[in-house]
């Protein structure tokens, strides 16, 4: 036992030597090409870009929106872009749910990441509740983030007053639709958009651009009606997936329509962009720029009551529809050149410019009442104007941000 308990205690002093010694001790190899392989810990760093589609098609354009998913499909595949989601949300009638279109080397596949149910689409509860499965999820984290939100719509002046606009329309159990203070409350708490995109007719607003201001760089859409067959999502698919292109999305869209455009709407409509011909409009807005030309919009309107009446008979108005549908959209550059003298115009239309980056249109656009008509002079933002001052829209349209910022009581509105 004697020998044992010596020779323990001459081996703790030779580890205690060792452990004092100058600095030239073996050292034990760590992570690397010397060393033990070690598990790679997983990728955490967010994906570059995370895109919401979302098709609030429980409606009569159901068919349109299932030929855009396919289109979605057709152009991901086609897509070189990398590191990339891009879910869809799809309430076509029946059960609504939540997908992602996944590459697979070459087909794409439909991955569901939540069933809902039938549902009212255009709900806010709902919506938002969407809205956060995709851009709060720790999963579709990104560097930049889009929106897409396709449907009818009508505007901003709240349903069901006469004359009103809205966003989306849900038919699965009665008529349900979203307005334009409702669907920007769906936003708060979202990321910051690059864009948010309006497949949808007569979107393309001053007074939408302006309440959106906030939460995108930029707003695209159409101040007219749109063609059912709604972007071409097979060629806009890549600069969907892309960050700082929503400039190019809008130009995709119109050289797609001018492309197939022959002023006239034989052989439509159909479910393809290549089988119509009667035309279509595209703008887009830089929301920075929006608060300075509302100021300047402001500081040169005059201090006078206008005749709504005459200045309806001098500007242009992209609502060709009959009078149970009529809102009246009125090109806002049109308004201001009748309202301002040469010089104030032309300092407001440098402004007008610097927010209005992109606006291309056909020749002539499609009206479901009145047929083809030309676009000839206009701008692509529309502007309101009362059809009566002591009506329900007009009361409606005081409430409204871009009134109070524009400073429209001036004419008497």
């Amino acid at each position: 036992m004697r020998h044992t308990w010596l020779s323990w205690m001459w081996g703790l002093m030779l580890v205690l030597l060792a452990s004092c010694g100058d600095g030239d001790e073996p050292v034990v190899p760590g992570p690397g090409p010397d060393g033990p392989d070690y598990p790679d810990l997983p990728d955490v760093s967010p994906a570059k870009r995370t895109v919401l589609i979302y098709f609030a098609a429980d409606n009569n354009l159901a068919s349109f929106a299932r030929t855009d998913l396919e289109e979605a499909k057709a152009g991901l595949l086609a897509s070189t872009v990398e590191g990339a989601h891009l879910l869809v949300y799809c309430d076509f009638g029946g059960d609504a749910r939540l997908i992602e279109l996944v590459k697979e080397g070459d087909t794409v596949s439909e991955k569901v990441i939540r069933e809902y149910g039938e549902r009212n689409s255009t709900g806010v509860d709902e919506t938002r509740a969407v809205f956060a499965d995709v851009f709060t999820d720790p999963d579709y984290e990104a560097e930049s983030y889009a929106l897409v939100y396709w449907s009818h719509a009508d505007g901003w002046i709240p349903y069901p007053v006469p004359s009103t606009r809205w966003i989306g329309q849900d038919r699965g159990e009665g008529d349900n639709r979203m307005n334009l203070a409702d669907f920007v409350s769906t936003l708060e708490g979202m990321p910051h958009f690059d864009f948010i995109y309006f497949d949808a007719c007569f979107m393309q607003s001053i007074e939408v651009a302006y309440a959106l201001r906030d939460y995108a760089d930029y707003y695209i859409a159409s101040p007219t009606e749109t063609p059912g067959t709604g972007a071409p999502y097979e060629r806009i698919m890549s600069a969907l997936l892309t960050k700082d292109a929503a400039l190019d999305i809008a130009d995709i869209y119109y050289q797609t329509y001018h492309t197939y455009y022959t002023g006239t709407t034989v052989g439509s409509p159909n479910n393809t962009t290549e089988t119509w011909g009667a035309g279509a409009a595209i703008c887009a807005v830089s929301t920075a720029e929006l608060e300075s030309l509302a100021a300047l919009t402001n500081q040169l309107l005059p201090e006078e009551t206008v005749s709504v009446d005459e200045l309806q008979e001098l500007v242009f108005d992209y609502d060709k529809r009959g009078r149970l549908s009529y809102i009246g959209y009125y090109d806002w550059d049109d308004m201001m050149q009748a309202l301002l003298d040469e010089a104030d115009y032309a300092t407001w239309r440098q402004a007008f410019d610097a927010a209005v980056p992109y606006y291309s249109t056909t020749p002539k656009n499609f009206s479901s009442s009145a047929g083809m008509f030309s676009m000839g002079g206009t701008s692509g933002v529309s502007h309101y104007i009362p059809q009566s001052l002591t009506s329900e829209a007009a009361a409606a349209y005081r409430t409204t941000e871009w009134y109070e910022a524009a400073g429209l009581a001036k004419l008497g509105w």
